[in-house]
């Protein structure tokens, strides 16, 4: 590889895509057909317009937001591309999150309690995507003090579990994030093979987007990902019965959405079906829940009773 490609990669990984650019087109000159010479210059422009917004923004949460927010069209924008390398995607990756952790870091003193929760979790997030997990868990939990139940913040940390090799945690976090709220949880965000696979595999059922983020909770439980339990308090049993109604009430109205209230009400069915588990609860308690299931999705009512 030419002096100019790795240099170019350090200006990459610096977060100066513009100046990356320069070298890799001299480089090109030479090299017409390098394939990964043009990525590379494909992915300097794509960040060069972005690197202009973030300068244009009011303040460095606006900014670091930027950074972070546009990650999730860049990895649309791979998509469209015929090939991909690896050097060039973890030059622009360290680039652009490098630049959001000198914003968030700008706003350490932040004194508004739900602020200061959201500047905790993308630091966690920027350290994460740089490859600090031990500092990024320690971020996130200071978020989760600050912002209990928030499931964006506790999938980060299931997250990060999972990339220090702490399973067991790791899928008690991910069932807990995925049953308070599956919609904010940002997926384009979370890294571990543990919930990438559960993804990949749920992806190929033809599910996308809120429907997919659904969905991921309940064959969680069934492809073994969300096993790992925590017993329920008591407030916490009355609101899940509360939701259970509502939910039940909520998808017999034919304008429903459907597609989500299915995969919704399931999940809230398997942890009440755990909760008969742990307390030793009539049998015929489950087998009502589990006929409940069947009527709602008779496949899944097939895996789940095998």
């Amino acid at each position: 590889m030419s002096d100019n490609i790795l240099q170019a990669y350090s200006l990459l990984r610096s977060g100066k895509p513009s100046e990356a650019k320069v070298l890799l087109n001299n480089a090109l000159v030479y090299e017409l057909e390098n394939q990964e010479i043009l990525f590379a210059i494909n992915c300097c422009n794509f960040w060069i317009d972005v690197m202009e917004r973030a300068k244009a923004a009011n303040d460095n949460f606006e900014r670091g937001q930027t950074y972070c927010n546009e990650w999730k069209n860049f990895l649309q924008f791979l998509n469209r591309e015929e090939q991909t390398f690896d050097r060039t995607l973890f030059a622009a990756k360290t680039g652009v999150f490098s630049s959001a952790l000198a914003c968030f870091n700008q706003l350490a003193d932040e004194r508004d309690p739900i602020l200061k929760a959201e500047i905790l979790r993308k630091l966690g997030l920027c350290y994460k995507k740089l490859g600090s997990y031990e500092t990024a868990r320690n971020y996130l939990g200071e978020a989760n003090e600050a912002r209990p139940d928030s499931s964006p913040i506790i999938a980060e940390m299931a997250d990060c579990y999972a990339l220090c090799g702490e399973e067991k945690q790791a899928k008690v976090l991910f069932r807990e994030a995925f049953y308070i709220d599956p919609q904010k949880i940002e997926q384009e965000f979370l890294d571990s093979e543990l919930i990438q696979c559960l993804i990949r595999n749920v992806r190929q059922k033809g599910y996308s987007g809120a429907a997919l983020m659904e969905w991921l909770p309940v064959y969680g439980q069934l492809y073994g990902v969300f096993t790992v339990k925590r017993r329920l308090r008591p407030q916490e049993i009355a609101r899940l019965k509360q939701e259970i109604y509502a939910k039940e009430t909520e998808i017999k109205d034919p304008s429903c959405q459907r597609d989500l209230l299915t995969p919704r009400l399931i999940n809230l069915y398997f942890w009440l079906i755990d909760y008969y588990v742990a307390a030793n609860e009539n049998v015929s308690k489950m087998n009502d829940i589990i006929t409940r299931i069947k009527i709602l999705d008779t496949e899944i009512y097939e895996l789940y009773i095998k």
